[in-house]
């Protein structure tokens, strides 16, 4: 800046009254400002800028897994709320480890973070207590955390049980469910969801049908049943990636997934699948956030986002 004072030949207050557009400079003394500023090719000090206003202009985000297509969308979604509201995003991934969980969340806090998105890979989330003391925002998304906070999730069981009424209604009887870990929140509403759609319908909940675990075991699982004496006609998939590793294994029984996915829509005969809105889920969450961050007073609040069912492709359901 002084530099800039210097060649525009005016006081160093001045420069910093233009930098920062406040009033009382003369326009032409603003236009030769401005010029030393394109001639010397100066750039604002953003650190020390919000450091002063006592923020650092970041918040941080804890996902799963950064490749996972979800969280991918997710993640694109806080950053577009954030650069909204002048902030970036540092994020991490947990790969569902609540240790690895706890040192990212940490280690953003150690930067000064002016708030986190966590979606929570385990639930004892007491380590948060000093931060949330010390004036650091927090919102759990896709999952509830171990505390009292701001939680943005979707109808997990809602979703699953229509989906299961879809195929039950297209005359299936024995349908297997292929979810993640049962650890899981979202994994265990969605199998919750499965098994309330069956008794509804007078059917049982056969434990030989349901496989719960990592989506690389998913393709294993479902051959496993439907080389079994009684095998299913239909499968119910978990999420995005189990409904993939299902469809890899080159049989076809009728389907229905959570999640959507890419080119789910080209599939012949098709499917059809329970869709959440990862955008969704991120924007609401970061929203919630930055409201905390602006002041907004109020109990911890807790929002359900609803989910769809769509075909894709030829949108089919084989019969039994």
């Amino acid at each position: 800046m002084k530099d800039v004072a210097a060649a525009a030949g005016v006081a160093l207050k001045t420069v910093s009254r233009v930098v920062n557009d406040e009033p009382g400079v003369n326009p032409a003394t603003a236009e030769r400002v401005v010029a030393a500023i394109a001639q010397l090719g100066y750039r604002r000090n953003e650190s020390a800028r919000v450091l002063r206003r006592g923020r650092t202009a970041t918040i941080g985000l804890v996902i799963e897994d950064v490749a996972d297509p979800f969280y991918s969308g997710m993640s694109r979604a806080v950053e577009d709320v954030a650069l909204r509201h002048g902030s970036l995003v540092l994020s991490g991934s947990s790969g569902e480890d609540p240790v690895r969980e706890r040192e990212l969340v940490l280690t953003f806090c150690a930067r000064r973070v002016d708030g986190l998105i966590i979606v929570p890979a385990g639930t004892d989330h007491d380590y948060l207590l000093p931060e949330l003391d010390a004036g650091i925002a927090a919102v759990f998304a896709d999952r509830p955390g171990g505390l009292e906070a701001d939680t943005v999730i979707c109808d997990n069981a809602g979703g699953a049980h229509a989906g299961v009424g879809h195929l039950i209604r297209h005359g299936h009887r024995r349908i297997a469910f292929l979810g993640d870990s049962a650890s899981i929140f979202t994994a265990s509403e969605r199998l919750r969801g499965y098994r309330r759609a069956l008794a509804e319908a007078g059917l049982p909940a056969d434990g030989s049908l349901i496989a719960m675990g990592p989506a690389d075991r998913a393709g294993a699982a479902l051959c496993a049943m439907l080389a079994a004496p009684d095998p299913p006609t239909a499968v119910f998939t978990g999420n995005g990636r189990i409904t993939v590793a299902a469809l890899r294994t080159g049989h076809r029984p009728a389907l229905v997934g959570f999640d959507d996915f890419e080119l789910a829509d080209v599939l012949r005969p098709g499917v059809t699948v329970v869709a959440q809105s990862p955008d969704g889920l991120g924007r609401t969450a970061a929203e919630m956030l930055f409201r905390r961050l602006s002041g907004e007073p109020g109990p911890a609040e807790r929002i359900q986002l609803p989910t769809r069912l769509i075909p894709r492709g030829s949108g089919e359901i084989p019969p039994p």
